[in-house]
C-alpha cells in the first residue's frame, strides 16, 4: 500500500499565480521562502484533487545510469521513491541538452483561436476537428466514449487532445495556473477512462464497429497507432509548457512517464502497414527516443523510427518524386514529416543517420508539389486532397528554401517571385505518377490543366484516372469534387461514397459505375511546340479500356480525345464537373458557356456518335472537410451495344468574356479506333487544326 504523501486543504479560495508573466519559474521579487512554501502546499493540494499516485514502475523503465540520474538512482536503491521522483522532476526542469522544433519556449505565441480553444477546454468543449464547429462538451465527468456524429475522424481525433498545448502556452502568457490544473486533471481522467486493450491490427482501421463492444471498441479509436502518434510528439511540448507548474508534481510526472512509455511501445508492435500513417508513426517514434533518452529503449525507438523512414521514402515515393497516394495534400503531408524527421535530428546531433539520397529525394518532392500547383499557391483537390492555403504554403516554401538553398524554384516560391528563378519549362510530365500538366505561363494570367492518370494507388486515392482540373487567369474552372469526409457509418459513409464515386470526376465510365481498375499507362508525352499532346490508357472495365488524348492547342484551348474500346456493352458515359455559377448551355449542340464577371470563363462543347444525349445532375464540390457546395454534373452518354468503339472529341475554350465565346466544330478523320494513332480535325471560329498523333 503507498503512502498518502498529500495534505488536507483548508483554504476555499485559492489566488491564482500572478498574470502576464512569462516565466513562471522566476521568483519575480518573491520571497523565495514563501515561494517555496505556497508552491509545496499548492502541489500537495493539486495532487489530492487530481487523485495523482506515484508509479514506481517507472525506475524500472529508465536508464538510471544516465548522465545526470545519479541522484535519481541513489534515492531509488534506498527505497524512497517518493523523494526519488522528487530528483527525477528536478533533473527535468533543469535538462538544457534535449531540444525539439516545435516550440521556442522564448517565444511563446497563441492564436486566437488557441486561445478559445484553451478556454473551453476548461469547461470540457474540447477542439476536436474544424469540420465539426462549434465543438461539442464532453459532460462535466469527460465522456471520452461520447460520439454525437457517427464520424470516425470526430472520435479518433478526440484523442488527438489538440487543446492540451494551446492549454500549454495560455498557462505559460498568463501565469494562470487554472490552466494545468486542468490539464493535469484531463490527461490522468483520459489514463484510467481508456484502457489499452488488445486490438487486432487490422480493427484500428475500420470503418464501421462490427462486432466490437466497451472497451475494446473503444480502444479502436483511443489507441489507433496514429493517434497514439499524435500524442507522442505533442507531448513533448506540453511536457516542456507545463514542467514549471506547481501542478506537475514528482507524482505527475511519473504517470506521465510510464503513459509515454507505454504509448511508444505500442506503436512498435502496432505500426501501419503503409501509406502516411506509417510515416506519421516512425517519425514520431523519432520525436519520442529523442526527447526522452533517459528511457532505456529510447535508442531503439529512435531507430525504429529512422530505419522505416529512410526506407519508406524509397517505397513511398516514385523516382519522380510523387507519393504513391497519388494525393497532393498527403504528398504534402509526407514531405513534412520526412523534413520534421530531419528537423529534430538536426537539433539533437544524428542528422548522418539520413543519407544524402533522402534530401535529393525530398526536394523532388518539393519540386513535383510546386509543379502540379496552381499560380495562387493552391492544389488540385484529386483523391482525398484539401485546398492550401497562400499564407500556409509561403511558410512550408520559406522552411524548404532553408533546406535547400541552392535550389532557385524554391526560394522563388517561397519569397513570393521576389528572389530566385522560374524553371526553364513550362509544361512538365510526372510519368511514373502519372501527374500532367499543361501551361502557357507562371503567372496568375496562366492557363493550366493538370491532369491525372497513374498507377494503382492506395489510402486516399480515388478512381478516377483521366480526371483534370483547369485553371484559367486566376480561376479554377473545373474543380475536383473533393471528398467532404472520410469514413463512419450510415450518412456519412454515403456521404463519403458519393464524393469517390468516378462518376464525379472529370472522365468516363460504364453505367456509372466505378472503375474496376485504376492502373494508366502513358502512351505519349509531348509537352513542347504548338502542339503538346498526352495520350493515356486505362484498363478501366472487364473488356473495355480507356484511351485519353490531350491536346494544349496554340498555348490558349484544349481538345480531349475519349475512346472506350472493347466488347463490354452498356452505356457510356463522358463526365464534367462544372464551376459552380451561372452556365448557359444547350442540348441542340451539347455546349456550356459560363457568365461569370469578366476575366476567367469557359466555353465546353462535346462532339460524339450519333444519338448521344446530354444529363444534367446536381453535383457537389468539397475543398475543406464537411464544406461544399453545389454545382452542376453533366454527362455525355451513348449506348455501346457491339464491338464498335465509342469516340468523343470535347473542346474546352478558355476566354475570358462569354460574350467572346467562339464557333467550334470538330470531327474524326481516322473512322474507326486506331491503336496506333488518332487524326481529328478542328474548327474554332472558322479556323482549321489538325490534330494527330503516332505511337
Amino acid at each position: 500500500m503507498k503512502k498518502d504523501r498529500s495534505v488536507k486543504h483548508c483554504i476555499h479560495e485559492r489566488r491564482p499565480l500572478e498574470r502576464g508573466r512569462k516565466d513562471i519559474s522566476s521568483t519575480g521579487g518573491m520571497n523565495k521562502n514563501f515561494k517555496y512554501i505556497l508552491l509545496l502546499t499548492l502541489a500537495c493540494f493539486i495532487g489530492k484533487v487530481n487523485a495523482q499516485e506515484l508509479k514506481n514502475e517507472v525506475f524500472s523503465l529508465l536508464n538510471l545510469d544516465y548522465p545526470g540520474l545519479e541522484k535519481v538512482k541513489a534515492l531509488h536503491q534506498e527505497g524512497k521513491d517518493a523523494d526519488a521522483a522528487k530528483a527525477l522532476l528536478d533533473y527535468y526542469r533543469a535538462r538544457t541538452n534535449v531540444k525539439t522544433p516545435d516550440i521556442n519556449l522564448k517565444k511563446i505565441t497563441i492564436s486566437k483561436e488557441e486561445q478559445q480553444w484553451a478556454d473551453d477546454a476548461l469547461s470540457h468543449t474540447f477542439f476536436s476537428h474544424k469540420g465539426y464547429q462549434p465543438s461539442f462538451n464532453y459532460g462535466e465527468d469527460i465522456d471520452w466514449k461520447y460520439w454525437p456524429v457517427k464520424d470516425n475522424e470526430l472520435r479518433w481525433q478526440l484523442h488527438r487532445h489538440k487543446w492540451f498545448t494551446p492549454m500549454g502556452k495560455a498557462y505559460r502568457l498568463s501565469g494562470d495556473e487554472k490552466y494545468a490544473v486542468e490539464w493535469t486533471k484531463q490527461y490522468i481522467d483520459w489514463i484510467k477512462k481508456n484502457p489499452l486493450v488488445k486490438v487486432d491490427k487490422k480493427e484500428y482501421e475500420m470503418t464501421g464497429n462490427n462486432q466490437l463492444q466497451d472497451d475494446v471498441e473503444n480502444a479502436r479509436f483511443a489507441w489507433r497507432p496514429l493517434e497514439v502518434s499524435n500524442r507522442l510528439q505533442d507531448q513533448t511540448s506540453q511536457f516542456q509548457l507545463f514542467l514549471p507548474s506547481p501542478s506537475f508534481t514528482p507524482e505527475f510526472l511519473t504517470e506521465f512517464l510510464v503513459n509515454y512509455h507505454k504509448h511508444a511501445i505500442h506503436i512498435l508492435g502496432n505500426y501501419s502497414a503503409q501509406g502516411n500513417h506509417l510515416l506519421f508513426e516512425a517519425q514520431r517514434m523519432i520525436y519520442a527516443g529523442a526527447f526522452f533518452p533517459e528511457f532505456k529503449e529510447a535508442a531503439a525507438w529512435r531507430k525504429s523510427g529512422i530505419d522505416i523512414m529512410n526506407r519508406e521514402i524509397n517505397v513511398q515515393v516514385y523516382n519522380d518524386g510523387g507519393q504513391f497516394e497519388l494525393d497532393p495534400h498527403y504528398h504534402l503531408a509526407a514531405i513534412n514529416i520526412f523534413c520534421k524527421a530531419l528537423n529534430i535530428a538536426d537539433l539533437n546531433g544524428f542528422r548522418d543517420e539520413f543519407p544524402q539520397s533522402y534530401l535529393d529525394t525530398i526536394e523532388k518532392m518539393i519540386v513535383f508539389y510546386a509543379n502540379v500547383s496552381f499560380p495562387d499557391y493552391t492544389n488540385p483537390c484529386f483523391s482525398d486532397a484539401k485546398l492550401t492555403s497562400k499564407s500556409a504554403m509561403l511558410k512550408d516554401y520559406r522552411n524548404w528554401s532553408k533546406m535547400f538553398p541552392k535550389n532557385q524554384f524554391i526560394k522563388y516560391l517561397a519569397t513570393d517571385g521576389k528572389e530566385g528563378a522560374l524553371p526553364d519549362y513550362l509544361s512538365k510530365g510526372f510519368l511514373k505518377s502519372g501527374f500532367f500538366v499543361f501551361r502557357n505561363s507562371w503567372g496568375m494570367d496562366a492557363t493550366q490543366m493538370v491532369v491525372k492518370a497513374g498507377p494503382k494507388a492506395f489510402w486516399h486515392c480515388q478512381p478516377d484516372n483521366g480526371t483534370f482540373e483547369l485553371w484559367f487567369n486566376g480561376k479554377n474552372l473545373f474543380p475536383d469534387s473533393g471528398s467532404y469526409v472520410y469514413a463512419g457509418e450510415g450518412e456519412v459513409m454515403e456521404q463519403r461514397n458519393w464524393h469517390r464515386q468516378t462518376c464525379v470526376h472529370n472522365t468516363v465510365t460504364l453505367n456509372d459505375k466505378n472503375l474496376d481498375q485504376t492502373e494508366s499507362v502513358t502512351k505519349l508525352w509531348k509537352p513542347e511546340g504548338n502542339v503538346q499532346i498526352l495520350v493515356t490508357e486505362n484498363p478501366s472495365y472487364k473488356n473495355l479500356k480507356h484511351r485519353r488524348s490531350v491536346f494544349f492547342v496554340d498555348n490558349s484551348y484544349f481538345v480531349i480525345v475519349d475512346e472506350m474500346v472493347g466488347s463490354q456493352k452498356g452505356t457510356v458515359n463522358l463526365h464534367y464537373q462544372m464551376p459552380k455559377g451561372e452556365i448557359a448551355n444547350s442540348r441542340e449542340d451539347m455546349t456550356f458557356v459560363t457568365q461569370f464577371e469578366e476575366g476567367s470563363n469557359m466555353k465546353l462543347q462535346c462532339f460524339g456518335p450519333e444519338g448521344m444525349t446530354m444529363k444534367k445532375e446536381p453535383g457537389w464540390c468539397s475543398t475543406a472537410y464537411r464544406k461544399r457546395y453545389k454545382r452542376m454534373n453533366v454527362s455525355f452518354n451513348v449506348k455501346k451495344d457491339g464491338e464498335d468503339a465509342i469516340r468523343y472529341i470535347t473542346v474546352i475554350c478558355p476566354i475570358k468574356n462569354s460574350a467572346d465565346a467562339p464557333e467550334l466544330s470538330a470531327k474524326f478523320k481516322n473512322k474507326t479506333f486506331n491503336e496506333n494513332g488518332l487524326e481529328v480535325e478542328v474548327k474554332v471560329n472558322g479556323k482549321k487544326q489538325s490534330l494527330n498523333y503516332k505511337l
